[in-house]
């Protein structure tokens, strides 16, 4: 097991500096830089070049990747030309909006996708089977830059039962916060949603024709309770590692989501990082995010093994 735990973290590792590595070099091939971006489009190329070699860009790519790298082992992201900023400061305040956002995607594709896929494979081929399909289908579709402006459309401003942007926390009271959470939060779940309903779906008409489950059935038990009790928990295994997997795509996955709705997190700030040329705001970002997906990637893996010996072979391959 710890040979496991060391393949896994190291492979883990090696993820992560790629992962920075490669939002460096595409940050490089970009037209313009952060110092054009600091001193404006009258500035001179001498005036570029001194800001540059004051930033350390004068440097090659890899330089500067390398000399980054050693201080973010450190636990130094580094800071902001632009706004001043560190990168830990910058990632700690917004990263509540994210892990709500994600949180709350997640809550919202699980909850809908078990009640789907328990009405789907209580009765499969059924015509409420294949219209719940047909619904599952058009969320699969259905993107978060689609889906977000057609809820802001529908229930922001025909309805008027959101806002249409910005973000309430929770100091300013929990009604107020789920209100501006909401639509975002349905956004990003309606992919999950599909996934989870088809996977969940799949296992449980599975475990229905397991002889236990018939053997339930001829005692008298209701179907409700076959149902939850002796079919839905061993049907969840797979579920729940694609769940967990599923929170760390998510987190990453919040840039257009709360770009379309003006929301202070993690995405909206890299996506104007980006475009704003801070380099060292996006690597920070960018491999902090890494390492979230990664970490839970790992913690998931390492704990399919534990619950089912019958992987651990697999998951220490």
């Amino acid at each position: 097991m710890i040979l496991t735990i060391t393949r896994r973290v190291g492979r883990s590792l090696v993820v992560v500096l790629l992962v920075a590595a490669a939002a460096v070099l595409l940050l490089s091939l970009a037209p313009g830089s952060a110092a054009e971006v600091i001193l404006g489009e009258n500035a001179t190329p001498e005036a570029v070049a001194a800001m540059e070699a004051k930033m350390g860009l004068d440097v090659p790519v890899w330089t500067q990747y390398f000399n980054w790298l050693g201080d973010a082992f450190r636990g130094d992201f580094g800071t902001s030309p632009l706004t001043g900023q560190s990168v830990s400061e910058a990632i700690v305040e917004r990263l509540p909006v994210t892990l709500q956002l994600a949180a709350m995607g997640l809550i919202i594709a699980l909850v809908v996708a078990v009640l789907m896929a328990v009405a789907s494979a209580s009765r499969p081929g059924s015509k409420l089977d294949r219209g719940i399909n047909v619904v599952s289908a058009v969320c699969l579709s259905v993107p978060a830059f689609i889906a977000g402006p057609v809820l802001i459309y529908y229930f922001a401003i025909k309805f008027q039962l959101f806002p249409v942007t910005g973000w309430s926390r929770m100091s300013e009271g929990l009604g107020a916060n789920l209100q501006s959470a909401l639509l975002p939060a349905i956004a990003i779940a309606l992919t999950e949603i599909a996934a989870f309903h088809r996977l969940l779906r799949t296992d449980l008409i599975g475990t229905l024709r397991e002889d236990y489950v018939a053997a339930a059935r001829a005692k008298g038990m209701p179907g409700g309770y076959v149902m939850f009790r002796h079919a839905l928990r061993p049907s969840s295994f797979s579920l729940i590692t694609v769940a967990g997997i599923s929170l760390g795509r998510l987190i990453g996955g919040t840039v257009i989501v709360e770009t379309l709705f003006g929301l202070p997190g993690l995405g909206q700030l890299i996506s104007s990082s980006i475009t704003s040329r801070d380099v060292i705001m996006v690597q920070g970002i960018v491999v902090f995010i890494a390492i979230v997906y990664v970490g839970i990637n790992t913690l998931v893996d390492l704990s399919y093994g534990l619950i089912d010996p019958r992987v651990r072979k697999v998951v220490g391959a």
